[in-house]
């Protein structure tokens, strides 16, 4: 049991909201329907705290589900945002921001030679696919189970019976014909990668993948699993594409890349370079990059992509990430809190296994290790969600589901992780019995 509940004005919002958007929300996860809770509303955020509608304050772990290094409501973004408006919120047209921002990316992301900017981390990843099969020639991609990369139909696939096994899909409105060319692989399992390019010689495209997993929790790669997928896509002539939406510019300067020491083709990013406005981008080597259109026969558009107001806030967070000694505190944070966690779970009797990798973590009720989507699936959901209200209970609020990462930002300072220690502590007691 938990003490906590929404407020009566989350509630009355939420219920009017069911009745003309579905399920209330405008992404399925902040229904909160996975932890058994009616959601909160947020009415403001700065620094390292949310503030419902109801007045209830909260330290914040989502950080509108990673993009918020520097925390809610920055000063350096929001003037920037409000400098940029000024001129005008769209133009249809190309301006220099846009150069500002891709020199900006280029620059700390050696393996991107040339970048695109789009609206979104799913446009970018299924632009980057279509890009990696003009380029090949070639139909077939390979993603990983847990993994996730937007909502496009190709990325949509669970795995058949055998790793070699043509995708299915997974969601209503999905065509056969968008999953046949989707090979789903397991993720730290060279062999399964192996399997599929044995029985698909030459088909493979591309192997996209999260190089440290962020979307069935904070999963980093075993030692040598990065590598040994760069060699076989060498050897078989297949590009390989780092989703780097969650990680570019989270987990290291130079994103996983840089942190791992393994070159991508391709790499996407999203709103990290946004400073969390609606924001994509792709990019990579030159010589595939300008296999898109104007210069190539490789055709992707959109209307709002580098827009102003995207475009200042970019510069303005990356400015800010790029400057010395960002990343040493970052490391220091996440390490700080994992301590927390783990001493907080330790303290209830409660066994956890915790994956960090830098500023993201997560942790699971499972005896671990877990490196991979089955070994997620095994643990405990249901204790899960009853230390999830137990948190919001004690003013912490983190991802509504278990599957998902825990970001921490330079905003969480030490006065701020004081009381952080004490309510986890709290919140893990509540297990007890």
């Amino acid at each position: 049991m938990t003490n906590w509940n929404p407020g009566n004005n989350s509630k009355a919002l939420f219920e009017a909201a069911s009745r003309i958007i579905p399920g209330g929300v405008n992404s399925p996860v902040r229904a909160f329907k996975t932890v058994g809770l009616t959601p909160f509303l947020v009415e403001r955020a700065d620094g390292a705290f949310v503030y419902d509608v109801d007045g209830n304050e909260y330290v914040d772990f989502m950080a509108s589900w990673g993009p918020l290094i520097l925390g809610h409501n920055n000063e350096g973004i929001r003037n920037a945002l409000v400098t940029a408006a000024q001129k005008g919120i769209s133009f249809g047209a190309s301006h220099e921001a846009e150069l500002t921002l891709a020199k900006l990316i280029t620059s700390a992301m050696k393996n991107i030679e040339m970048v695109r900017l789009v609206n979104s981390g799913t446009e970018a990843t299924m632009s980057a696919v279509r890009l990696a099969r003009g380029y090949t020639k070639r139909d077939k991609i390979v993603k990983f189970e847990g993994c996730y990369h937007g909502h496009a139909d190709a990325f949509l696939i669970n795995a058949g019976s055998g790793a070699a096994t043509l995708g299915v899909p997974s969601s209503p409105g999905v065509p056969a014909g968008a999953a046949k060319d989707t090979l789903t692989a397991v993720y730290n399992d060279v062999d399964s990668v192996q399997k599929l390019f044995e029985v698909n010689k030459n088909e493979i495209a591309a192997v996209i993948l999260e190089p440290v997993a962020g979307n069935m929790g904070c999963i980093p790669p075993k030692p040598g699993f990065l590598e040994a997928v760069r060699n076989l896509c060498t050897l078989e002539g297949t590009l390989l594409i780092f989703d780097e939406v969650i990680t570019g510019f989270r987990v290291a300067k130079g994103g996983a890349q840089e942190r791992y020491g393994v070159d991508a083709d391709l790499t996407t990013l999203g709103k990290i370079i946004g400073g969390g406005m609606p924001v994509g981008a792709f990019g990579g080597k030159k010589e595939i990059m300008e296999q898109m259109a104007p210069v190539g026969p490789v055709y992707q558009a959109g209307t709002l992509a580098g827009n102003p107001l995207a475009t200042a806030c970019g510069i303005a967070v990356l400015e800010q990430l790029l400057a010395p000694g960002v990343y040493n505190v970052l490391e220091e944070k996440g390490a700080q809190m994992a301590d927390i966690i783990e001493n907080a779970a330790a303290g209830a009797g409660q066994q956890i296994t915790l994956n960090r990798v830098g500023s993201m973590m997560s942790f699971f009720f499972n005896p671990g290790p877990v490196t991979n989507f089955t070994e997620v699936c095994a643990s405990d959901i249901a204790i899960f969600n009853r230390l999830f209200g137990a948190l919001l209970a004690q003013g912490m609020s983190v991802a509504p589901s278990g599957y998902e990462a825990l970001f921490v930002s330079l905003s969480h300072s030490d006065e701020v992780m004081a009381r952080v220690e004490k309510g986890f502590a709290a919140a893990f007691e509540t297990l007890k019995g």
